[in-house]
């Protein structure tokens, strides 16, 4: 099967080790662009200046300066290992070293991959991730709801696949995900999570988003394969990825392509069977146009009932077009009467992005700065919410590391009179990371969920790295957790002496 678990040498980050040798990122074109990174709440670009809050301080409408109450429901060893496997992923040449130790020849050996896989296991895996397999990661989603009430969005944690034998074993462990939700109390869990590019091989993605583009592109040019779906593009979407007419799907490629479609409509069946949401994945823009196409047509078929989404899709609101694609999106649902799903995050291929933009003589499609980024996220967030709030039956899942978006959220909330509770709104942050927020978020009388990504720990691997790296990436948000951590964990030091 060529589905990819590892290496971890595609992982299209700037290393800086000296002592080691790089593992500089292949040259990105726009033919062989690959996805570089797996979803992220945030974007990673230097924030502000670090922030401590201080004692009292509430956080636009959200508490997170009293430490005893954030963790209170955290025991003290979760909250040292917690705190020790932050500050280990927040160390540059630490995550450097470990890349290169998961691509280098010591995993060919027996005796050192068995002792790394074990060490990783009983500190970045378990931290970041809940179980190696579905059943498992169930009795994770229960346990951390029994002692905290977030609850659980799962995730198989496969990256992607390029066979059809492998995308069929993919669905299967989606299926298996599905029946694990299913199987825990309806208030333990909010959803589960695909992405497209483990059903639909990657290289056929990339056809059906060049062909969309071309289509776009010219009035006359018609896809006779195409279902129903909502718009994918907008005046300002960056088209630059395919600059001549693509040459049509060949006979084999429809076949393929009507498989994918078999495949994410089973999935969106039995979520529906089982009243469980499914949020289906971003990626980067080379491939996105096919994933949207993908979910919009799946959520006409299957988002029937008016006060309650099954689909949802994902927008990045890091790209220039987020917000005209989303309004384009809402007005076609709102239109043709289907109620639909949104998760909104800020994204996580900015690097990708840019060097394929550069690369072919474009300007990057992500915003300049990121408090560009920031106002789009939160007009988009502010948008959503003013649809959600209306009754239309439309869903919106707020997945962000940020304060000031989660303040905002909660402010918009009690002026539209949004019941935090049993409304159509929740917030979502990565599992082992941002808990001050998810409890500051909960203890404000919203709906929390944590994104939990299950698998073998081979599985997980690159998905760990990808953490660890983003963790160094998000300089604020990151380093205030481990502060609050911190303090906690002094302040029971000092309450046990005394």
């Amino acid at each position: 099967m060529a589905t990819r678990l590892l290496r971890t040498n595609f992982i299209r980050r700037p290393y800086r080790f000296s002592a080691l040798k790089p593992v500089g990122p292949p040259t990105v074109t726009a033919s062989t662009a690959a996805v570089p990174d797996i979803l992220s709440f945030g974007q990673q670009e230097p924030e502000p200046p670090l922030h401590h809050p201080k004692p009292n301080e509430a956080h636009h409408d959200i508490d997170l300066s009293d430490q005893a109450r954030l963790f209170s429901s955290v025991p003290t060893h979760d909250l040292l290992r917690s705190t020790a496997v932050l500050h280990a992923a927040a160390i540059g040449p630490m995550v450097d070293v470990g890349s290169w130790v998961m691509s280098s020849k010591l995993m060919d050996t027996a005796l050192t991959r068995g002792m790394v896989l074990g060490l990783v296991k009983s500190t970045f895996y378990d931290h970041f991730c809940a179980g190696e397999d579905a059943a498992a990661a169930a009795e994770r989603v229960r346990s951390v709801y029994e002692a905290t009430g977030l609850k659980g969005m799962l995730v198989y944690g496969v990256e992607h696949a390029d066979d059809a034998a492998s995308c069929d074993d993919n669905m299967q462990h989606f299926l298996r995900t599905i029946e694990a939700a299913k199987s825990l109390p309806t208030s333990h869990f909010s959803s589960v999570v695909v992405k497209i590019t483990a059903i639909c091989p990657i290289s056929l993605l990339k056809r059906v988003s060049d062909l969309l583009r071309w289509e776009y592109k010219s009035q006359n040019f018609k896809l006779s394969w195409k279902l129903k779906s909502f718009p994918v593009f907008s005046d300002s979407s960056p088209l630059y990825h395919t600059n001549s007419e693509p040459e049509p799907l060949t006979p084999e490629e429809e076949r393929e392509l009507e498989a994918a479609h078999v495949r994410i409509q089973e999935i969106c069946r039995k979520c529906k069977e089982s009243n469980v949401p499914l949020l289906v994945d971003a990626e980067d823009t080379i491939l996105q146009p096919a994933i949207d196409y993908m979910a919009y047509s799946s959520a006409i078929m299957f988002n029937t009932d008016k006060d309650r989404p099954i689909v949802y899709n994902t927008i990045q609101a890091y790209l220039r077009d987020a917000g005209e694609r989303l309004h384009i999106a809402v007005q076609e649902a709102e239109k043709e009467g289907v109620p639909m799903g949104f998760k909104l995050v800020r994204g996580a291929y900015m690097s990708s992005e840019a060097k394929l933009a550069d690369s072919l003589g474009h300007k990057s499609p992500v915003h300049d700065t990121i408090h560009n980024t920031h106002a789009c996220y939160n007009d988009c967030m502010t948008f959503l919410m003013e649809k959600a709030s209306n009754g239309s039956g439309f869903g919106v899942v707020l997945a962000t590391h940020n304060a000031d978006s989660g303040g905002l959220a909660s402010r918009k909330a009690s002026e539209l009179n949004i019941d935090k509770k049993n409304g159509n709104i929740e917030f979502a942050q990565l599992y082992g990371m941002s808990d001050a927020l998810s409890f500051g978020l909960k203890r404000a009388g919203f709906n929390v969920s944590k994104y939990m990504p299950y698998g073998p720990v081979e599985t997980a691997i690159p998905y760990l790295l990808r953490r660890a790296y983003e963790n160094r990436g998000m300089m604020a948000t990151g380093a205030n957790d481990r502060h609050l951590m911190r303090m906690e964990l002094k302040r029971r030091l000092i309450a046990g002496i005394a």
